[in-house]
């Protein structure tokens, strides 16, 4: 398999070979779906807490004496029969939201997702993001000159999460070139997944070779 490879200007300046094994996989809408609920789940911290009856102040003394009231026996305030008593069963911070998900199956549901983008014409491989210095302006005008390619028209619109940008090595102007875009996001090839993935429109990935060499190598690592 081939793509082509394209410069900042949006024009054709090579091509760079593609594994099957990354960007030829079927699509599996049930892998794709556990690995996405499963790193939703993973980003939750849990930090929703109630207090039970043992962590509501008050209630040191007995409300009235036990017989002869006419009223209902209590022991305490901190009830969670009282108004400002303890909540029953209510949401603990000690849960843990986390789900376990093997590598080999989060390596191969983002070469689903991949496949599936390169299929849909919305991968474009661009040389590499060159900046001197750190330009918003100069970003803006690479995003411009990529759109004229086929199928990205919608590339420079303020649309929310319209691309994100791949980046083979870490490029510190590039990195500060486009963050000023609410509509761009911006990681180094290693550290992409699925959701991430999915969440954009488009991905410009730099430096195609190197690249689509540390995506390959995810699923050899773990074999």
């Amino acid at each position: 398999m081939e793509s082509k490879v394209y410069n900042q200007e949006g024009k054709e300046v090579g091509k760079v070979g593609l594994p099957e094994s990354v960007f030829n996989v079927p699509w599996n809408d049930d892998l794709v779906h556990q690995v996405v609920v499963s790193q939703e789940a993973n980003k939750r911290t849990g930090t929703a807490h109630t207090k039970d009856r043992s962590e509501v102040s008050g209630g040191g003394k007995k409300p009235w004496r036990q017989k002869g009231t006419g009223r209902a026996r209590h022991g305490s305030i901190r009830s969670p029969l009282w108004r400002t008593g303890g909540v029953t069963f209510g949401p603990r911070k000690e849960k843990d939201y986390s789900k376990k998900i093997n590598k080999k199956v989060k390596a191969k549901a983002l070469y689903t997702v991949l496949s599936q983008k390169l299929k849909d014409g919305e991968i474009v491989f661009v040389d590499e993001f060159l900046f001197n210095e750190p330009k918003s302006k100069q970003a803006r005008e690479t995003l411009k000159s990529l759109s004229k390619i086929t199928g990205l028209k919608d590339l420079p619109t303020k649309r929310k999460n319209a691309a994100l940008v791949v980046l083979g090595t870490r490029n510190e102007n590039a990195v500060r070139s486009f963050q000023n875009f609410p509509s761009i996001d911006i990681e180094e090839v290693r550290n992409i997944n699925t959701h991430d993935v999915l969440r954009h429109k488009y991905l410009l990935i730099s430096h195609p070779k190197d690249s689509v060499a540390v995506l390959e190598k995810r699923l050899a690592q773990v074999k």
